[in-house]
């Protein structure tokens, strides 16, 4: 029988039977291969995922990969078969936001696949086709459930604009911080300095690209061009700003704990810092990310430690949080 994840209210959930919804004009269903867990669903199941951003009851899952089994009226029916991601923002189309392409800032409010609309912890999700992106069929799915948060990390690759040639820098070690080294490294840096605060992390981190990696305690350097903090606190903005040479690019895609202590807004000033901040992917960071997995720039596979069942779900959540080094990227499996 298929089943689905169901979070009723924060810290109750359900192993539900799943009935695949036939898809509408304009929309898809996808056999769902894998979906990816994050500290946002973490905060699903605790109920501290911020007022506006969530609505209970809900099947979660933003991060996954799949085969498209059928499509509704207005849709091209060579879809049909094809390994997909899916953007998450279930944005207007409308609005001027929109239309300037940035459907994260979508003025018609927050709608997004896993924390206000059914998600992918599930045997299939039905979404709008437009979100769609097709990869190549020989493609593993199972890397590809990564791609989702390796596009938010490409939307901070995009902003940073880094040139050939210049001294860039990741402050993180986790899932994003791993793929925006990937992404730095594609544009032939001079420099690829990787920051963090598990020593364990050096291997992968040069493995991906970095040519020098320090722990956050030893002397660091303060003439980098561009920046990209991934480790979501206020100490690891400081940190990333204190890299920068005067005029540097600072990309902050982490989210601290609300009421966390800012950057000094002095310093950004005096030193004329160019700040960027990143809150979701909207379509262009996609289709860059499918490109450069396609291209075979992106390595997602070692980034994966675990695959659950479904039936795991409490399980797969408590090693996300469990703060084990051995624990990386967990996935669950219909």
């Amino acid at each position: 029988m298929s089943t689905a994840v169901v979070i009723d209210a924060p810290g109750e959930h359900r192993l539900v039977p799943h009935e695949p919804r036939q898809p509408g004009a304009g929309e898809a269903l996808v056999r769902v291969h894998a979906s990816g867990i994050c500290g946002s669903d973490r905060e699903v199941y605790q109920g501290n995922r911020p007022e506006g951003y969530v609505r209970y009851p809900l099947t979660p899952g933003h991060e996954w990969s799949g085969t498209v089994e059928a499509v509704g009226a207005g849709v091209p029916g060579s879809l049909v078969g094809r390994k997909v991601v899916g953007e998450g923002f279930r944005n207007c189309q409308v609005c001027d936001r929109c239309h300037a392409g940035d459907t994260t800032l979508c003025t018609a409010g927050y709608e997004e696949t896993g924390f206000t609309q059914p998600g992918a912890m599930a045997a299939t999700l039905t979404l709008p086709a437009r979100l769609l992106h097709a990869l190549p069929d020989d493609c593993d799915l199972t890397a590809a459930a990564l791609l989702e948060p390796a596009a938010c990390i490409a939307a901070a690759a995009l902003k940073a604009n880094a040139q050939p040639g210049e001294r860039v820098a990741v402050v993180g070690t986790g899932t994003l911080g791993m793929f925006a080294v990937q992404f730095l490294k594609a544009n032939s840096p001079a420099e690829l300095l990787v920051v963090g605060t598990r020593r364990d992390r050096e291997a992968l981190s040069r493995q991906y690209g970095a040519t020098d990696f320090r722990t956050k305690d030893q002397e660091l350097p303060d003439d980098f061009d561009v920046v990209i903090e991934t480790a979501g606190s206020a100490d690891a903005a400081r940190i990333s700003a204190a890299l920068l040479r005067r005029g540097g690019r600072l990309i902050l895609t982490g989210i601290p704990a609300p009421g966390a202590d800012g950057l000094d807004p002095t310093d950004l000033v005096v030193r004329q810092l160019e700040v960027h901040t990143v809150f979701g992917a909207p379509p262009d960071a996609w289709a860059h990310t499918v490109r450069v997995f396609a291209a075979g720039l992106l390595d997602p596979l070692p980034l994966v430690t675990h695959e659950l069942p479904l039936a795991e779900f409490p399980q797969a959540i408590e090693l996300v949080g469990a703060g084990d080094p051995k624990v990386g990227k967990v996935l669950l499996r219909p």
